[in-house]
């Protein structure tokens, strides 16, 4: 089945950091781009790390922590009870950034690539080829763009993606509509365990969030015949003449 990948999502101009970028290069980076964190790579453009305005907090606040005189002290970020001392040292991307970078390549399945985000509870993905060199970035935005589609080109899918390749089944065989990314299937496949299957495919198709589903069967193939017992005719032998 066609499903959409992180390569055809992803935003290809990428604003990045080297290790030695300073702290405010990277802050002012993030504000005139809009942008909430960007990756960092190695000369080779390899990813070596991610930096967000989370880690620019978390320094400003072991700053202010640590300030002579303070008057009162601050909430430690992420349940944190005492900022770290490095922290406060830190005035580049190298020292601030959030290590190892979370990843995803350019063939992942964006639904794969959704769950690893709210896995590991990261914004963005930085896209990486087979040598780990930075090629794009995926965020949250980006990956939503799946559920955009519109209920006729999910429809399509269903149809000629589904049924008619992936189960062989004739055209007339179930009848499919969508609307706001539900798909309702009605019809009459042959077998019992066809119904399953159909739905969890469906379930794949990009977009789809929901399948309400009107399936009846001709043959139950799920349980085993029923072994009616024998009738045994009684032989009467006959006595040799």
């Amino acid at each position: 089945m066609k499903t959409c990948k992180v390569g055809e999502v992803m935003t290809s101009e990428v604003i990045g950091a080297r290790r030695e970028t300073p702290f405010k290069d990277v802050a002012r980076l993030l504000h005139q781009h809009r942008i909430s964190g960007l990756p960092v790579v190695d000369t080779d453009d390899k990813v070596v790390g991610v930096i967000s305005e989370t880690d620019l907090m978390r320094r400003q606040a072991a700053q202010a922590e640590r300030a002579p005189g303070r008057r009162f002290r601050l909430p430690a970020l992420r349940g944190r009870a005492r900022p770290r001392a490095v922290e406060v040292r830190a005035t580049t991307a190298g020292q601030l950034m959030s290590t190892p970078a979370i990843t995803a390549h350019p063939e992942q399945r964006v639904a794969d690539a959704a769950r690893v985000m709210e896995r590991h509870h990261v914004e963005r993905l930085p896209v990486v080829d087979e040598e780990d060199r930075l090629i794009g970035i995926a965020t949250r935005r980006d990956l939503m763009r799946v559920f955009l589609r519109t209920d006729e080109e999910i429809r399509r899918e269903i149809i000629d993606e589904v049924l008619t390749r992936a189960m062989c089944l004739p055209h007339y065989t179930v009848i499919v509509s969508v609307r706001d990314g539900v798909a309702t299937l009605e019809g009459r496949l042959e077998h019992r365990s066809d119904i399953p299957l159909v739905v969890q495919l469906v379930w794949k198709v990009d977009g789809v969030v929901g399948v309400m589903k009107s399936l009846t069967f001709r043959i139950d193939d799920t349980h085993p015949p029923e072994q009616h017992p024998s009738h045994r005719i009684a032989h009467h032998w006959l006595p040799e003449r």
